[in-house]
């Protein structure tokens, strides 16, 4: 039996909701900064969601929704400075606290280190994002409690295509049966399982309507002794809220 080597998170909506309340308005403050009038509200966002990446994102935006809007000569130059603009709001929001973690998440990211476990981020969100959300919930230190960060523009595909947990295994020599990923998103399923992963699923508003057939299980959180999860799909036991015991016997399925 493969033991638990490492356990692999997705960062926007897995560790904390940072689609809604921060990304979406970030980019909402970097188009007002540049003098547009775009405007992405809840239920657009929730749309702009199934294009992975800020870039990508936008760029799908003017193409589907403001196709009356020229071009300029460098487009690419032009998105990468307005996704620029963004992640500098971005982090202005996450500086101020206002974005906890989601429940749980604190509480196991620290047992899997008490315990050994090795511990990886796999995301498309920019690194500076990433580490500014662990420095401003968990401590100036936090990010050195990853053995990798895997995050942004570090592979060229970004999920559903599994690149960037293969380059996971490959950077920390593990085998896909050495982990555990731990993911919010249909995107996220398809990547973590297309590189040989078990995935777990913790649901937020923005995906709680997707399929997640392929995951061991489903959950809204993580949960706490005092708050406990609930099982959406898959058996969890006699567990109320996520811990290493849990997760091992998950990986053994």
């Amino acid at each position: 039996m493969t033991k638990l080597r490492a356990l692999i998170f997705d960062v926007d909506g897995t560790l904390a909701n940072t689609e809604q309340d921060g990304h979406r308005i970030a980019f909402n403050r970097a188009f007002a900064e540049a003098g547009f009038d775009w405007d992405w509200s809840v239920s657009l966002y929730s749309e702009l969601l199934a294009v992975a990446g800020g870039k990508e994102r936008i760029r799908f935006y003017l193409n589907q929704y403001r196709p009356d809007f020229p071009p300029p000569a460098n487009f690419d130059e032009f998105i990468a400075n307005l996704h620029r603009a963004k992640t500098h709001h971005y982090q202005q929001l996450i500086a101020t606290g206002a974005i906890p973690l989601r429940p749980g998440v604190q509480r196991l990211i620290k047992a899997a280190r008490s315990q050994g476990i090795r511990l990886a981020l796999a995301t498309t969100t920019a690194p500076t994002n990433v580490t500014t959300l662990l420095q401003h919930t968990l401590g100036e230190e936090s990010p050195a409690w990853f053995n990798l960060i895997a995050a942004g523009d570090i592979v060229p595909a970004k999920k559903p295509a599994p690149d960037i947990y293969n380059y996971v295994l490959r950077q920390m020599d593990l085998l896909p049966q050495d982990c555990l990923a731990i993911e919010d998103s249909d995107q996220g399923l398809i990547a973590a399982t297309q590189a040989g992963i078990t995935t777990m699923i913790t649901l937020n508003n923005y995906t709680k309507d997707q399929d997640f057939a392929q995951a061991v299980l489903v959950l809204n959180h993580l949960g706490e002794p005092d708050q406990p999860f609930t099982v959406l799909a898959g058996d969890a036991g006699d567990s109320r809220y996520v811990d290493i015991k849990l997760l091992n016997n998950l990986h053994h399925r």
